[in-house]
């Protein structure tokens, strides 16, 4: 047993079955984002990075979809292109709102406010998400403020009642970001992300640059709110073990592109794709008399996302090996 799933199995477990309804909350469509490459003084365009290549998924009322690979595989491009914090290069992102299906790619800034109240995100820097000249209070309550939500007073409970939830104390609002440790501040960026009551939220990389003890408290507490707001996740992570540990879902990125996806037991105990029989084979074991997962070595050179103009890999074909479980072609 990985020490990650130890801590955890002490708290709060996790199953398929946590999805509360096989209703969608957002549909992603043949999803690209590529960003050009420049030269010379007239910065004439001589190629791209195709940062996302054709991503195609659905994350239902209620779940976790994690979405996992190495870093530069575009999963933290894709997370900021659904929330429109990168403006698309095509495809579509399709959010179920109150028996309505919202194009946020074509929305303008009043429907995109709408969204956004309803869209979050928890950044991978705890360090750097928060303003450090507000206090707590200011950066939780930012998003009310922006979207002119509360008086003030109603604005004060509201993140009170919210540092309660996460695990922190009402008086820790007057107090700065820089005096609190990273897993406290990671929670405050949850408080933050949570004060307009959205419904779904990216959470990149959430517990990256903390401990596995703190990791453990961040996924345990992402979890219970959950379970208690009914909230929907798109979770972004390298790390296969906490991936394991919170989705119900899991999409293996590479280059770009979905190479796998299935439910979580489907992805660890029958992985169809090389690339995800490497990443669970990474996976650190602490135990010594453990069975590792071993898998045939990959050979051959690394690719990459750089192609020049009209050229770059195709699109990846999915083949489905039952009950869902879909897989890239290689």
């Amino acid at each position: 047993m990985r020490r990650l799933d130890f801590i955890l199995s002490k708290s709060f477990t996790i199953d398929d079955s946590m999805s509360e309804s096989e209703q969608p909350i957002l549909e992603v469509r043949d999803l690209r984002q590529f960003f050009p490459i420049q030269e010379g003084l007239l910065r004439r365009v001589i190629g791209y990075v195709k940062a996302v290549n054709g991503v195609s998924f659905t994350i239902n009322q209620g779940e976790t979809l994690g979405l996992v690979g190495e870093s530069g595989c575009g999963k933290s491009t894709l997370g900021r292109a659904i929330l429109r914090l990168y403006e698309s290069t095509e495809g579509e992102v399709i959010f179920h709102h109150q028996d309505r299906q919202l194009s946020v790619l074509d929305l303008d800034r009043p429907g995109m406010r709408q969204v956004r109240a309803n869209m979050q995100m928890i950044f991978q820097d705890p360090f750097a998400s928060l303003n450090e000249r507000m206090t707590v209070l200011d950066n939780v309550i930012e998003p009310l403020v922006c979207n002119g939500i509360g008086s003030r007073q109603e604005q004060e409970a509201t993140a009170e009642r919210l540092l309660i939830q996460v695990g922190l104390r009402k008086e820790h609002l007057r107090r700065y970001p820089h005096s609190f440790s990273g897993g406290q501040r990671q929670r405050i960026g949850i408080a933050r992300a949570l004060s307009i009551e959205p419904k779904f939220v990216v959470a990149d990389e959430p517990v990256f640059a903390l401990d596995v003890s703190v990791q453990a408290q961040i996924l345990n507490l992402m979890k219970e709110l959950q379970a208690q707001l009914g909230l929907s996740y798109l979770f972004i992570s390298h790390d296969m073990a906490v991936v394991e540990n919170i989705s119900n879902r899991i999409a293996v990125m590479y280059l770009g592109q979905i190479v796998e996806m299935g439910t979580r037991d489907q992805v660890f105990t029958a992985p169809q794709h090389p690339y995800t029989r490497k990443l669970i084979e990474a996976v650190p074991q602490p135990d010594p008399v453990a069975k590792r997962h071993t898998f045939p070595r990959l050979e051959g050179e690394i690719l990459s996302p750089v192609h020049a103009l009209g050229s770059g890999p195709a699109r990846v074909e999915l083949l489905d090996a039952g009950d869902g479980h879909l897989y890239a072609a290689h």
